[in-house]
């Protein structure tokens, strides 16, 4: 249980990071946030029905707002929320500072997000080549790390017109090994539908408003790689931590800030890494094609990061960009490539991109620290999934230990 001093703490955050949204959606000429996703917004999704976004006079007003909150967070007597929440803080003075006057590329990586401002680098690349390379010898794939993955992606392709089928079936499948292993308060029957879609910058989404995962089916899909998808943006992913927080939050168990999902904080890359550690949690790690997806997952991601780094801490140009991800991406064709420049080109993306590769790094050790003890497992997932997190509060579950 969280303090009433917390609890009200968060009412007055939620409001203010809903202000701040507010003068970056009127500077955009956007509408007012609501449940509908909006991935060119602050907050991108708001599940409140009540609260209502804090009037600033500017870009000025509400980094002194969050300069008030900061320092209040400290007397907060919960020692992750005193830290999340200062972190949250930074971020949003970070986010209104890039918006009024600019912020270099490497301070938007720190200090929007809380982690290194680096790429991928070249050493960890090949490490997650060579860990790919040992799992297809396993698998009996033969010739150059680029012939064994072409290989391994045409015995693994899903067509375009089967993968909502699919990946319906994963999806089934995903929700029952999640409701055994933790609570998802609701019916299987409120779970997510599939949407193909074309043209994104994305390779999945999820919708949670309308229940809907908008899959792009420009980048060739496999199966491993749609089970990876399930989790992630279904269960015990996204879809399980927007319904665990909605539902903790009105029975009074959870803080306001639950109801907001907001891009570019603290809390960006840990709400990536606890849905990629969904695939340890219900066992769909140990197969060896799961494990080469996971290995493929994680590369892709780092590739991600080294892309943005040249495009905008480099100033490389948009065609070598695009030339060095099609020459390292080993599969998914120009479909992934263009999806992964439309994401990194986005003026609100770009830096976000960090969250896939630092995500898992900050949460697996986590978990890895209660899957062999049952009597934790609760308090993990409340912990984890009822209230908000940056990769350094989250680590502090330890404290917690029972």
């Amino acid at each position: 249980m969280l303090s009433e001093l917390t609890l009200r703490y968060a009412e007055e955050l939620t409001e203010a990071l809903l202000g701040l949204d507010a003068i970056y959606a009127a500077e955009r000429g956007k509408q007012a946030s609501g449940a509908e996703v909006d991935m060119d917004r602050l907050v991108v999704l708001n599940l409140s029905d009540h609260h209502r976004a804090k009037a600033f006079s500017g870009y000025p007003d509400a980094r002194a707002r969050f300069e008030e909150l900061k320092r209040q967070s400290a007397e907060l007597p919960e020692p992750d929320r005193a830290l999340y929440y200062a972190q949250t803080c930074g971020s949003a003075i970070a986010f209104a500072t890039w918006c009024e006057e600019g912020l270099p590329f490497k301070r938007q990586i720190s200090e929007f997000l809380h982690i290194p401002a680096r790429p991928a680098s070249e050493s960890e690349l090949d490490g997650l080549r060579a860990s790919m390379r040992e799992m297809l010898v396993e698998l009996g794939y033969h010739g150059d790390l680029g012939a064994q993955m072409a290989a391994w992606e045409d015995r693994q392709r899903v067509p375009a017109d089967e993968v909502e089928g699919v990946l319906n079936e994963i999806l089934s499948e995903a929700w029952d090994l999640t409701a055994g292993r933790m609570e998802i308060p609701a019916e299987k029957s409120d779970g997510m539908r599939v949407e193909t879609v074309s043209a994104v910058p994305y390779n999945a989404m999820c919708d949670y408003s309308r229940r809907l995962i908008r899959l792009n089916i420009d980048p060739t899909l496999t199966r491993p790689g749609l089970r990876h998808l399930a989790v992630h943006e279904g269960y015990p992913g996204h879809y399980v931590q927007f319904k665990r927080r909605e539902v903790r939050y009105r029975e009074g168990l959870a803080p306001a800030d639950v109801l907001l999902s907001v891009i570019n904080t603290a809390s960006s890359p840990s709400f990536e890494g606890i849905a990629d550690v969904g695939l340890n949690v219900i066992g769909w790690h140990s197969e060896p094609d799961d494990r080469l997806a996971a290995f493929l997952t994680r590369y892709r991601a780092g590739l991600g990061t080294r892309a943005a780094w040249r495009l905008h801490a480099e100033d490389a140009s948009q065609e070598t960009v695009r030339d060095e991800l099609l020459r390292d991406s080993l599969v998914g064709g120009e479909g992934w490539v263009d999806a992964r420049m439309r994401y990194i080109t986005g003026q609100t993306r770009s830096a976000l991109i960090w969250s896939y590769w630092a995500g898992k790094p900050g949460v697996h050790p986590v978990w890895k620290r209660v899957k062999d003890r049952p009597e934790l497992r609760g308090a993990y997932f409340s912990y984890v999934y009822d209230r908000m997190h940056s990769n350094d509060s989250i680590a502090m579950f330890r404290e917690m230990d029972a």
